[in-house]
């Protein structure tokens, strides 16, 4: 692959943004388990629902001709409260960045990324991007503008 060619993800293409996601959590120190493990038939159903929602969510494939789908960004949209540094009521979210082993090196996830930072600014009217950034990416997102938020991402399970 010399010519990176990004393309929005389709409704069908709900399948490959699952991989893509287990390869990310994955990647992340996570156990994803197989091919049939019970997160992914519903990580399909959501992928699916929310790429019928165009307004709100978006995901930037490539694809090789042999292999189908190899790397892959999403990011979607969300009610947020105005604040005096950022007046708007819309922001955004760029999660599931991930790229097949075989591939990753190329500027692929680098060329989602923009798409998806272009689609938030050019059809939606978010004020700010946020992301959860892993070491392996954080460079990228840096390359790009992102800079480090001043509080720490805290998370409480319920249930």
């Amino acid at each position: 692959m010399t010519d990176i060619q990004v393309r929005r993800a389709k409704p069908d293409d709900a399948d490959a943004l699952v991989r893509l996601r287990g390869l990310m959590l994955e990647a992340m120190g996570n156990d994803v388990g197989g091919p049939d493990a019970p997160w992914r038939a519903i990580a399909r159903d959501w992928f699916a629902g929310q790429l019928a929602s165009p307004e709100t969510f978006a995901a930037y494939v490539v694809d090789d001709p042999g292999v189908g789908v190899v790397a892959g960004a999403a990011g979607n949209v969300y009610v947020h409260p105005p604040g005096p540094k950022d007046l708007t009521t819309l922001r955004g979210h760029l999660y599931n960045v991930s790229t097949e082993p075989d591939f990753r090196r190329r500027g692929l996830a680098r060329a989602c990324v923009v798409a998806l930072m272009d689609w938030f600014r050019d059809e939606t009217a978010v004020g700010q991007v946020e992301l959860h950034a892993t070491d392996d990416g954080i460079d990228l997102y840096r390359a790009l503008g992102f800079i480090d938020a001043n509080y720490p991402t805290m998370r409480f399970t319920v249930g």
